[in-house]
Formats: C-alpha cells, structure tokens, sequence
C-alpha cells in the first residue's frame, strides 16, 4: 500500500521558526544542533523538527534494518513463528509481504491494519528485541480479529481488550522492559500494572473516548475476563 495511507506516514514540515533548530545535513550542523538540545536553547517544537530531518536522512538504512530483522524474526523466532501458524490457521496469512516497514510521524511503535496487514515504524525500533515485541503485539492483533471478530470502529470495549492481551502476551511488559526502557522500577504488580497503562493509552486514542477517566472505565470493565484470556498460548510466554 502507499506509505501516505498509513497512519502517520506523512510528509515532514520545513517550518523552521524561531526553535533552535538548524537545518542541514552536514557534522557540523548535527552537532550544532545536539549542542543546542543539550544547552536547553531547542524548544519541542525544535526537538521534534530534528527528529524528523535524522528519520528523513536515515530512512532507507532504518527500513532495510527492519525488513531484515523482520525476515530473520519470521524465520527464527518462536513467539512469532507460533503466532504466524495460529493466524495461518484462522485463515490469516503474515508474513513480508504485508508486514511493512516504514518512516513513521505519530512517534508509535506500530500498528494492524485489518485489510492491509502491520506497519512496523523503522525509525522507532530500538533494536531487534523492541521489533519483536512491536511485531508480537501486532499479531495478537491479528489473531483476535480473526479469532473474535473486534469491532474495531465503534466497539471501545472490543479495543480495550484486545489492547490488554496485547500488552500482556507479546512481551513489552516484561520486568526488564519496564525497567530498563521506562524507567519503571516497581516490582510488584509491574506486568498487571504496565498492562492496564498501556491500554488505557491506547483506549484513549481512539476518536470515540471522550477522555482518559473514560479510557480508565472502559478497560477497567474487561479488565478480569481479559487479562485472564492467553488464547493462543497455554500462560503469558514471556
């Protein structure tokens, strides 16, 4: 599909106001403009507009990465070769050629596309590890769509819990994770409660929440039935 219909795959501002931002592609330049970050004198706006121009200029070398550590995950790595045959076996089928890698705006890891199959934002992935926790996350996605029909319109409720079984099966609310990446340090309670945080984000989001008390609502009342729900797996893999 073309990138422009993808959610965030949009073009980049060459508004360059009064942020501290200064754009050029040459060393001096990148380092004029760490410089500027590190000193406070960016604003946001400017700190986004630099973010923009690295993920431009490093796009090709980013996407290639991703496809093939996306190649090398679909071949080798068993929380996504078990997903894969679980949706092959619902009548789904995901693999490279419509699980896409591309530039993303929205800041988001990624996203599932009913018709078109996962985007995987190349210019957000960490390392190998966050793909296949983004790529995991997708496919329980896919499974429940297939598996439970989500309404994914209209229904928040059908959204909050597949948003839960995602966070909770694919890996991204590990100990490790929460630790390490977002500097969450709490020891109890961290998956339950990285779950429900990440849910409620998600829930939040979407054009029918009215705000984030009706986020919490939401995902607080399939919360047990949800949470509790592994399908496909036997307990939560990782």
């Amino acid at each position: 599909m073309p990138d422009s219909e993808w959610p965030g795959a949009a073009a980049h501002s060459d508004d360059h106001r009064d942020t501290g931002y200064t754009p050029g592609n040459d060393v001096w330049t990148q380092w004029r403009n760490i410089f500027a970050m590190l000193s406070g004198k960016m604003s946001d706006e400017g700190k986004e507009q630099f973010r923009v121009a690295r993920d431009v200029r490093n796009e090709v070398a980013d996407c290639k990465r991703c496809e093939d550590q996306r190649d090398y995950l679909l071949q080798w790595s068993p929380v996504i070769r078990f997903l894969s045959d679980n949706i092959r076996q619902l009548g789904g089928d995901l693999s490279s050629h419509n699980i896409y890698c591309r530039r993303c705006t929205n800041r988001k890891a990624g996203g599932f596309d009913p018709e078109y199959g996962i985007l995987l934002c190349a210019n957000e992935m960490k390392d190998q590890g966050h793909l296949e926790d983004t790529m995991a996350h997708e496919m329980v996605h896919a499974y429940d769509h297939l598996r439970f029909k989500v309404n994914w319109a209209d229904n928040l409720r059908h959204a909050a819990c597949t948003e839960i079984r995602a966070s909770s099966l694919s890996g991204e609310c590990r100990w490790a994770r929460e630790f390490f990446r977002r500097g969450q340090w709490k020891v109890t309670q961290q998956h339950q409660e990285c779950v429900r945080r990440r849910a409620i984000l998600s829930v939040r989001a979407r054009p029918s929440c009215k705000d984030e008390a009706h986020a919490e609502k939401v995902v607080n009342e399939v919360w047990d039935s949800c949470f509790r729900d592994t399908r496909p797996f036997d307990e939560i893999y990782r």
